[in-house]
């Protein structure tokens, strides 16, 4: 077995099954059999070199960290991490990592749905490592939304994608309300709706194309600088597009309207 083991605790293969493959500081590997590969390494290796060397003062947020491979790279460049996942198995593998790597000060992990940090909260996070969590929420857009309002300097976005990598010309454009076909064209943005299950998980709601996601950035706040890889994206900020997005719509979704605004209350 390659799997790491501590004398005072639980060995890596006590806390399997891995999904990430976390090279450990005694040479062991987590998952050195992985089907993808050295994974997540080789995306690592995709956008590094969008992030920063040198991330001291930084707070970093990494959504759906599972075993923490994005949180522990950034914590070695100097940030201050939270990373969130709802899987307690994953936690655990996390905190477990943590404690070997000796990043523990650096990084918390913290069992979170990327909603959470809609509810009136203060955070903010420089940069958001959002990768292979899009495709398993049921509410997307809100997600993004959430995350735009973290006010991050830098997104990182990866998520699984359709085929259909083309941008109709017209996408931006208005539609008059007779002219549904021009929505059945290629590269028309759009999202694949996932009733049952994907790869044999249930967690798997929607794949977007290509123009669904640029499409997706332009109306929370963002604008792609890069694509490092496939299905990877660098995003940054820009304005918000008032006249396609009603602050009362995002706080009544995530329960951060007034209650004494209801109607028959005083």
């Amino acid at each position: 077995m390659t799997h790491g083991a501590h004398p005072t605790g639980p060995s890596a293969e006590d806390l399997a099954p891995w999904f990430h493959n976390l090279h450990l500081p005694d040479g062991s590997q987590t998952r050195p059999d992985h089907p993808l590969g050295d994974f997540p390494r080789y995306k690592w290796e995709q956008v590094a070199e969008h992030i920063p060397a040198d991330l001291a003062g930084k707070r970093c947020l990494d959504i759906g960290c599972n075993a923490g491979f994005y949180s522990f790279e950034l914590a070695k460049r100097g940030a201050e991490v939270v990373g969130i996942d709802i899987n307690d198995h994953y936690l655990r593998q996390a905190r477990w990592a943590a404690a070997r790597m000796e990043l523990s000060e650096r990084v918390t992990f913290r069992k979170r749905h990327v909603y959470d940090f809609a509810r009136g909260a203060t955070d903010n996070f420089d940069i958001v490592i959002f990768m292979g969590v899009l495709y398993h929420l049921r509410y997307p857009m809100l997600a993004l939304d959430t995350i735009r309002h973290l006010d991050p300097e830098l997104m990182v976005f990866q998520t699984l994608m359709t085929a259909d990598r083309a941008v109709a010309g017209d996408a931006a454009g208005d539609v008059h309300f007779e002219d549904r076909e021009t929505l059945d064209q290629p590269g028309w943005p759009r999202m694949a709706f996932i009733e049952n299950s994907l790869n044999r998980d249930p967690t798997n709601w929607w794949v977007p194309n290509h123009a669904a996601i640029l499409g997706m950035m332009r109306a929370t706040g963002f604008r792609v600088v890069a694509r490092p890889g496939d299905e990877i994206y660098i995003c940054r900020p820009m304005a918000i597009r008032t006249g396609h997005w009603l602050a009362d719509e995002f706080d009544a979704a995530t329960g951060r309207a007034d209650k004494s605004d209801e109607v028959g209350e005083p």
